[in-house]
């Protein structure tokens, strides 16, 4: 296995500045230097970005930077020890001791094991003295290999000290009612702070003669907690920075949240409130089908804006609802290809299939039936598509609870005519409802029921029966007159909704704009017709747009090499095929580097992309796919030259705001790149 450190790697008693973007740039040009990086600024800016997120100083003049970053070769440790200490966000003050973590994006289990070893190590306090101690570089990397391979030296008992003032009173507390508490720990990236996090619960609660077992949900993986453990624990610590894995496991338990950092400096607290939470009939309890919130999702739930909400809810229906759309939407299209386009024609596609098998062939015609069985499926899994959005837009409001009224709220609202904006509203209420009802407290005997029976039924009841009986109607009539008006835009007024669309899927690369654009067209496809083909139109607009921004990223950086960094160009290559994929978020990395000149150049060439399609009646049956569903697209040729113009315009309108339109140096604006990014 490659060795993680070497001497070249360790820098000792230099002063690297005053900030940790300093420091993190530092130690980010050593891994590059050392040939473990392809580029410095695209691992500065991963590690910095993650430093933003949560603060990696620890107790005890620690600080552990670290990131996952394409840009990163091989796993790799930094290390520096400062002359001048540097506030990396620890409660005890600034650090003088930095380990630089960089893992390539997809680093083995091992080296991972191996990194999360050596972040464990480093609350241990005889293996940071050494650490302050040592000499030379290569005593540095003695240190660290022996902390790996757990010598004694670097793993002597001592990581209790931070919490040793608690101790006295809980130990009392616990040896007259012991208590059994579990913890989940978690962080983003999974390297560092989920192990530290873990190892510092566990030394509290030893402290103070409490049994505390940890799973530690971390990048190689998890063993999840034995059952019976769990069973018989008081009460449940997540100390995590992103959702607990399996949390329904836990259900029932008095539990603390709070993030993983805060598991690392106040680990005796935590256990202390833990203890507490046990005892404490109204404390927060793990909720047993995911519609309540502790107090600390609920303090942050409520200052989320309403807007936020919302467009959280609305795109997680959104995602759900795509693969239904695009799986189907291509099925149709093969259909078509292989039977011919009359077979949508009245009922000839369900004669065939009810008169016809694979051995018994319509008029011998084998492609024919292939097209029919293809067509079918594609229709029936487009019958999904507004259940499936109101079902899990439902689901992004209550959880698995709120599924199966947000489901049936969309089949009526597909019912009813009311389509799109019908599942939109249906699946809102079902969530709403299903979350309300969730809250309500009930007896023990009774919470096994309420997610697949209480909550599913009324929330069921009040969700569709309000469609029925009072909203289904007016939406309707709305989604109709919609529907009329798109079907008579000619000249002019479709060149107009072509330009609209197109800035939408420009604007925020697979966004919520984006989607909103997206939903759109797919929710008309299925209304289209040889007769009607303004839902089509609208979808071939949506996608020639959609494939501009990364189409035009690669041209861009083909053009002008040294305008980009090397990262970019790399990106640039796979923006090609994602592009012609039509995946709009193979622009999403240019973008986040650099948005004030990305994004107004990719909106300009999609808008000319867009108006270009609708004012010559090109049309897509495919919701996805990009140039590879060609047989499904009407007019090819101006597709083609729709797309290539838009792109052409988009490179050159970024070429050009590069080289006039002059960035503050690197230097200078350290912060804002790795926030963008």
């Amino acid at each position: 296995m490659t060795q993680l450190i070497t001497p070249q790697l360790v820098s000792l008693d230099q002063n690297l500045g005053d900030s940790p973007a300093d420091v993190i740039r530092f130690l980010a040009g050593k891994v590059a230097a050392a040939g473990r990086a392809s580029e410095v600024e695209g691992l500065f800016a991963d590690a910095f970005a993650r430093e933003q997120k949560t603060a990696t100083g620890v107790p005890g003049g620690i600080a552990i930077p670290h990131c996952r970053s394409a840009a990163v070769t091989e796993p790799t440790l930094a290390m520096a020890r400062l002359s001048h200490k540097v506030d990396f966000g620890a409660k005890d003050g600034p650090a003088d001791i930095i380990f630089f973590i960089a893992a390539p994006e997809g680093a083995d289990q091992e080296h991972l094991k191996l990194l999360s070893k050596l972040a464990r190590s480093l609350i241990k306090k005889d293996f940071t003295a050494a650490l302050r101690s040592a000499a030379t570089g290569q005593d540095i990397v003695d240190l660290v290999e022996g902390a790996l391979a757990d010598k004694p030296a670097a793993h002597a008992a001592g990581s209790a000290a931070p919490v040793a003032e608690a101790a006295p009173t809980s130990a009392r507390t616990a040896s007259v009612a012991p208590k059994r508490i579990v913890a989940v720990t978690a962080c983003p990236t999974g390297i560092a702070h989920t192990y530290m996090a873990a190892d510092s619960l566990v030394a509290a609660a030893k402290e103070m003669g409490v049994d505390l077992q940890v799973e530690t949900q971390g990048s190689g993986g998890f063993t999840a907690l034995d059952p019976s453990v769990i069973a018989a624990a008081d009460a449940v610590i997540f100390a995590v920075d992103v959702d607990v894995r399996g949390k329904e496991r836990f259900a029932g338990k008095p539990v603390i949240n709070a993030p993983v950092k805060r598991g690392i400096d106040e680990p005796a607290k935590m256990v202390q409130e833990a203890l507490a939470a046990a005892t404490d009939p109204h404390a927060h309890r793990v909720p047993h089908f995911g519609a309540e919130e502790s107090a600390e999702q609920a303090s942050e739930a409520a200052s989320e804006h309403l807007g936020t909400k919302v467009k959280k809810v609305l795109l997680t229906g959104v995602s759900y609802m795509i693969p239904f759309v695009a799986g189907g939407g291509l099925l149709i299209a093969l259909g078509f290809l292989l039977a011919g386009y009359d077979i949508a024609l009245g009922t000839k596609a369900n004669d065939i299939l009810a008169h016809n098998t694979l051995f018994d062939l319509p008029n011998g015609n084998l492609a024919l039936y292939l097209g029919t069985v293809a067509f079918k499926i594609g229709g029936l899994s487009l019958g999904f598509l507004v259940p499936a959005l109101a079902g899990y837009i439902a689901f992004g409001i209550a959880d698995r609870p709120g599924i199966a009224p947000g489901f049936v709220a969309g089949a009526v609202a597909g019912f009813m005519g009311a389509g799109f904006l019908g599942g939109l509203v249906g699946g809102l209420l079902a969530g709403l409802t299903a979350h309300w009802i969730g809250t309500f407290r009930v007896p023990r005997w009774l919470r096994g029921l309420m997610p697949v029976v209480i909550i599913p039924l009324l929330a069921s009841i009040v969700a569709s029966g309000l469609m029925f009986l009072v909203l289904g109607g007016p939406i309707a009539w709305v989604t109709l007159q919609l529907n009329t008006w798109l079907t008579g835009m000619t000249g002019a007024s479709a060149v107009v909704l072509g330009i609209i669309l197109g800035l939408m899927m420009c604007f925020d690369l697979g966004g919520p704009v984006n989607k909103v654009a997206y939903s759109f067209a797919v929710a008309g496809l299925g209304a289209g017709s040889l007769a009607n083909q303004a839902p089509w139109q609208i979808m071939a607009a949506v996608m020639a747009a959609g494939m501009v921004p990364p189409l035009a990223m690669a041209l861009a950086t083909t053009l002008n090499k040294k305008g980009f960094s090397l990262a970019e160009r790399e990106n640039g290559k796979a923006a090609w095929l994602l592009g012609a994929s039509f995946i709009s978020e193979g622009a999403i990395p240019f973008a986040a580097a650099d948005p004030f000149r990305v994004i107004p150049a990719s909106m300009v060439g999609g808008a000319v992309t867009g108006a270009l399609c609708m004012a010559t009646g090109v049309t897509s049956q495919a919701p996805h796919g990009g140039i590879f569903v060609f047989f499904a697209i009407g007019n090819l040729a101006m597709f083609v030259i729709s797309i290539i113009v838009g792109m052409v315009i988009t490179a050159l309108v970024l070429l050009a705001l590069k080289r006039w339109a002059v960035r503050k140096p690197v230097e200078a604006e350290q912060v804002p790149v790795p926030v963008a990014a």
